[in-house]
């Protein structure tokens, strides 16, 4: 009897351990399971997962443009599509409204704002930015013939800038422009047509574009720089806590190491942030 009842213990604790062994296991599994499905939510896997970046930009030269020939290029255009060669994706460029290029990122429509943008207080509160990869500044932008001394004389006068924009932020802080008539347009290109007709006074745009549409050999010829009124850097914003910023970051170093992004400066007339 005594030996039955070992035989039945017996059994029973194996029963038990097999059945702790199986809970041991689905543990794990799940644990993996789950960490595979946090993988796969990250925001880079998103990207990579669909096999594109889209981002977002606005026509400005020298950074995302169509040239005279019809082929769209620019620095930006083409650093962008050597980070995504290099994140195993294809880049795709989408045309968005500059003033509202946050909401776009926030609602998936792109997965990146990468045209020469600033990296203000506001953008890297609100998004996941990288750490700048070039220089720029904000400047002043009138007929090269029209008299300036400082933005004092534009008190009164009409200024433009994109909405939206550093060139929008530099008005509102500065003690001359803010006290300017202020009209805001939809892109930096329009500002320098309302200068060149007279309907505007002044313009606030970046020196990058300013630089590379005004003056000698341009459509712009009559348009001076007057001021350069601060200088920034320019970096690429992602959705607020993704983590395909650092992998752009990444991407950086090594075009940098490279000469890649070197030679993309030289090329467009950039100055690469240190």
């Amino acid at each position: 009897m005594k030996k039955l009842i070992s035989t039945v213990l017996a059994l029973g604790m194996a029963a038990s351990l097999a059945a702790c062994g199986s809970s041991a296991a689905a543990s794990t599994a799940d644990a993996v399971s789950t960490e595979s499905t946090a993988a796969a939510d990250t925001d880079l896997a998103y990207i990579q997962g669909k096999g594109k970046m889209t981002i977002g930009y606005t026509v400005y030269e020298p950074m995302n443009y169509t040239d005279a020939d019809g082929n769209f290029t620019g620095f930006d255009t083409e650093l962008a599509t050597a980070v995504c060669a290099k994140l195993g994706v294809e880049p795709d460029f989408v045309e968005i409204n500059w003033d509202t290029k946050v909401v776009e990122l926030d609602a998936k429509s792109i997965d990146c704002i990468w045209n020469g943008m600033t990296l203000t207080d506001d953008i890297m509160a609100n998004a996941a930015c990288t750490k700048p990869y070039a220089k720029n500044a904000q400047v002043v932008v009138m007929k090269a013939d029209a008299a300036y001394a400082s933005t004092a004389d534009l008190a009164g006068k009409t200024i433009v800038a994109e909405a939206g924009s550093a060139g929008e932020t530099a008005i509102s802080e500065d003690a001359g422009l803010s006290q300017a008539e202020y009209i805001s347009k939809s892109v930096q290109t329009d500002c320098l047509m309302e200068v060149a007709a007279g309907t505007a006074d002044a313009a606030v745009l970046d020196l990058t574009l300013a630089t590379a549409m005004i003056g000698e050999g341009t459509d712009y010829a009559n348009l001076a720089i007057k001021d350069e009124l601060n200088a920034e850097e320019y970096g690429v914003a992602f959705r607020k806590g993704s983590d395909a910023a650092e992998a752009v970051n990444a991407a950086f170093d090594e075009l940098k190491a490279d000469g890649t992004m070197q030679a993309l400066a030289d090329k467009y007339s950039l100055t690469l942030a240190d």
